[in-house]
């Protein structure tokens, strides 16, 4: 019965979502904002049945004894809900369904919220419409099976289980951003009061991506034993992005509502954070494209998701089309000036996604035209990987970088350099010291050098900036600063410890395998590793070999376990690697196979990451920034918050009256 509940849960989470898009986009009032809490409410009811499903081992539900197994512990029967096509596909439609009940919960009452709503109902309808008719998670096994098939083994991580929350939560949350956008363009009012409204959500929605991006970086590194945080994978680029164009976004929001200007243009990222989420969806479910990281595979369901993405994407654009031309121009600035810097860090974010859309689908165009005829199989064979994305993009975002210090310290209209550059000087040297300094510790790479001095760049600008706020024997102002100042200094500071430590990590990063007795030695980089030997392990659900190597650095030894894991059920196997951490880095070791002509031989992979912490770390700082900025903005007005608008407008009493801010 608990199936069949959930299958009517949501039912009624889909007429609720059609009577929230029809009333709306409409009437309005009161019942809309009922209808869309409704709608959330029996998308939460519908998930928290599956996951019953899941937890009890009903096998009688054809997803459950698809990707369920009485062996599987307990945090993964949970995370098994949404670690397939059609649990992540409910999950997927609680999270839209629950951006239209928080705005009806929390947004102010008038026609920007009814609209919003009722556009975001419209989106909810069509993706329960795809979830009950298309690929139901609810659909009985007339011959239930005495135990399942089990979850992929590699989706069995902690990382896994949070990651796409997470990234839901972003993902499916620009889409919320478009339908504000769309209520504005219907209401013919995208203007400051608009803007001012809908950064909360964009804020939202982008520091909740950029957490769910991280959790994925994060299990790729340790889980699939390569050893990488970032292959350029079609799927992790379809979350990408949309974060781009969502960080273009929530910049170009500050312009519209401080100043009323790039409204046409605000709405236009909006349009588009919403139109890639929409392709990412179609990547990940349609089958495509191959990945570990894709749910989907059946044509059937991508012909249909192709025909829904040209529907939405199409009215999207169509109605931007329409309303655009009528949008006002706000006043006019000079190029140098903290409006100019942010048009900069719009065409400088815009033009990255554009190349990591062209990198992303042309190898799947060329592959469709060969399947066709149409080109030679040699010419559709053509694959993009890393080299291209180092190539284009690392410049193409380098540059913007070297402006971020500059922007955030510019004033409204129209700014001064020779007084920003003075403030700057010191970090000017120290990023060039650094620079140097990387150079000729890790073998005089030019990459290695400009990135780092980009990296130390922005972390030096965004110190000198918040010193150049506080003043003078201001070192009390310095903890009262607004939050503002410290979301978005803490997220400039993240991207430049992200730049370094991606930087020296990929630069610098070493790797060898070793074949090894029991008793043998291997030394790398002032390590000393010393193969014990391998044995058998039963764990809850897996048998594994545990290899014990005894690592040996600076006088200080410790055992550490690396393991390969058999799962018996999914009959595959997986890498569990050790890690063993320092200040400077990591080392990763994994154990390979054995060697076939070396009786008691054992191949042992060892490699070392440096900084790779800081890859991770400046994720979670850039994501606290845009947390941070959020709790700003939805404050309670008070005196402290006119000094935070000051601040963040650059005119405030913390600058000094003899430096432009």
């Amino acid at each position: 019965m608990i199936a069949e509940l959930g299958h009517l849960l949501a039912f009624l989470a889909l007429a609720a979502a059609a009577g929230q898009s029809v009333l709306g986009l409409t009437t309005g009032g009161e019942t809309v904002r009922r209808l869309a809490v409704a709608s959330g409410m029996f998308s939460l009811l519908a998930m928290i049945t599956l996951i019953i499903c899941f937890v009890r081992l009903d096998f009688s539900v054809a997803l459950v004894a698809e990707n369920s197994h009485t062996l599987k512990p307990l945090i993964y029967r949970i995370a098994g809900a949404w670690g397939n096509h059609e649990g992540s596909m409910l999950l997927w439609c609680l999270v839209m369904a629950g951006y239209g009940a928080a705005a009806g919960l929390f947004m102010q009452p008038g026609k920007l919220r009814d609209r919003a709503i009722g556009v975001q109902g419209l989106l909810t309808t069509a993706s329960f419409a795809y979830l009950l008719f298309v690929s139901s998670p609810f659909t009985r096994l007339i011959d239930a099976p005495f135990d399942g098939g089990g979850m992929n083994p590699l989706l069995q991580d902690p990382a896994v289980a949070l990651h796409p929350p997470m990234l839901y939560l972003g993902y499916v949350g620009m889409s919320f951003v478009f339908s504000l956008a769309a209520s504005g363009l219907i209401n013919g009012q995208i203007d400051r009061e608009w803007a001012k409204r809908t950064r909360p959500w964009a804020l939202f929605a982008w520091s909740a991506l950029t957490i769910g991006i991280a959790l994925g970086a994060i299990w790729a590194y340790y889980e699939l034993g390569w050893g990488g945080w970032w292959f350029w994978d079609p799927v992790e680029n379809a979350s990408f992005m949309p974060w781009l164009v969502g960080a273009a976004l929530i910049h170009s929001l500050i312009v519209t509502e401080k100043r009323g200007g790039m409204s046409a243009w605000t709405v236009f990222l909006a349009v588009l954070a919403f139109v890639l989420a929409l392709l990412g969806t179609f990547l990940v479910r349609s089958g495509v494209m191959t990945s570990v990281h894709a749910f989907a595979t059946d044509p059937t369901r991508g012909i249909v998701l192709l025909v829904g993405l040209g529907l939405a994407g199409g009215a999207a654009l169509a109605l931007f089309a329409w309303r655009a031309p009528t949008l006002k121009p706000g006043p006019e600035f000079d190029p140098v000036s903290r409006e100019g810097a942010l048009v900069l860090n719009n065409l400088f974010l815009s033009v990255a996604a554009a190349l990591v859309l062209v990198g992303t689908v042309t190898p799947m165009i060329l592959q469709w035209l060969g399947d066709t005829g149409m080109i030679s199989s040699e010419a559709a064979s053509l694959s993009i990987g890393e080299p291209y994305f180092q190539l284009t993009l690392a410049p193409m975002v380098a540059i913007l970088l070297l402006f971020m210090p500059l922007a955030q310290a510019a004033t409204w209209r129209k700014a001064e350099v020779s007084p920003l550059m003075k403030w700057l000087a010191p970090a000017a040297v120290a990023a060039v010291v650094a620079a140097l300094v990387a150079m000729a510790m890790g073998g005089w790479g030019l990459w290695l050098g400009f990135g780092v001095l980009v990296g130390v760049w922005v972390v030096f600008g965004v110190g000198f900036d918040v010193m150049r706020r506080v003043g003078p024997g201001g070192a009390g102002r310095f903890f009262r600063m607004p939050l503002t100042v410290w979301g978005m200094a803490i997220a400039h500071l993240g991207i430049g410890i992200f730049v370094i430590g991606a930087t020296v990590e990929t630069a610098t990063r070493t790797e060898r395998t070793f074949p090894l007795k029991p008793g043998e030695i291997a030394e790398m980089g002032g390590w000393t590793y010393e193969f014990l030997g391998v044995s058998p392990v039963d764990g809850p659900n897996y048998t594994a070999l545990r290899a014990d190597i005894k690592v040996t650095h600076g006088g200080s030894t410790e055992i550490i376990q690396p393991e390969t894991r058999s799962f018996p059920v999914a009959r595959t196997s997986t890498t569990e690697v050790a890690i063993r951490k320092t200040l400077t880095g990591d080392v990763y070791v994994a154990l390979g196979d054995q060697v076939r002509d070396v009786p008691g031989s054992w191949r042992i992979r060892i490699a070392q990451h440096p900084l790779i912490d800081w890859v991770f770390g400046g994720a979670g700082l850039i994501a606290i920034g845009g947390f941070l900025s959020l709790a700003a903005r939805v404050r309670r007005r008070s005196p402290a918050h006119a000094a935070d608008t000051e601040a963040t407008t650059g005119q405030g009493p913390a600058v000094p009256a003899s430096t432009p801010a």
